[in-house]
């Protein structure tokens, strides 16, 4: 059972360096990053996978990519050519559904360490990492908090309409 301080945070790096965002990291507290990028690359300097994950063990943070919790290529294609947001909300509802052993694996983790998703969106409302955590919180993992550059909010748990 999660301690009633534990939570699942998210975070997307956005607007941050790698100094910055792992300052904010070690501010709250987290001790894993699980990188739920499909692909772990980036044009941001220091967050590309090799370099990312160094990074974050140099300041004591432990590093999973779980490319399954990614938001499949199709899915985003589809969000670049209509931006519909409600039909993206959908698919990926629909493709997170089918990661049950993969949720319930993070909720483990997150139930044994202060875990971090992370995405490159700055806006939590409008990024995949929130669904993600919100499966697992479904299937009794910790409350959901965004972490933000300089706040801290609780998840509302409210759903776009889809």
């Amino acid at each position: 059972m999660s301690s009633p301080t534990n939570h699942l945070y998210t975070i997307g790096y956005e607007g941050m360096d790698i100094s910055a965002f792992i300052n904010r990291l070690s501010d709250a507290g987290v001790q894993t990053i699980v990188d739920v990028r499909e692909l772990p690359l980036s044009r941001k300097k220091g967050f590309s996978k090799t370099a990312f994950r160094q990074a974050l063990a140099e300041s004591g943070i432990a590093y999973f990519h779980v490319p399954a919790l990614g938001c499949p290529k199709d899915v985003r294609d589809q969000y670049k050519v209509d931006r519909d947001w409600a039909a993206y909300t959908k698919s990926f509802l629909a493709y997170v559904e089918t990661q049950d052993a993969t949720v319930r694996e993070l909720v483990k983790l997150s139930k044994a360490t202060k875990a971090c998703l992370v995405c490159f969106e700055a806006e939590f409302t409008l990024c995949h990492r929130t669904y993600v955590a919100r499966a697992a919180r479904k299937l009794g993992g910790p409350t959901v908090m965004h972490l933000t550059a300089k706040t801290v909010q609780a998840d509302s748990g409210l759903r776009a309409v889809a």
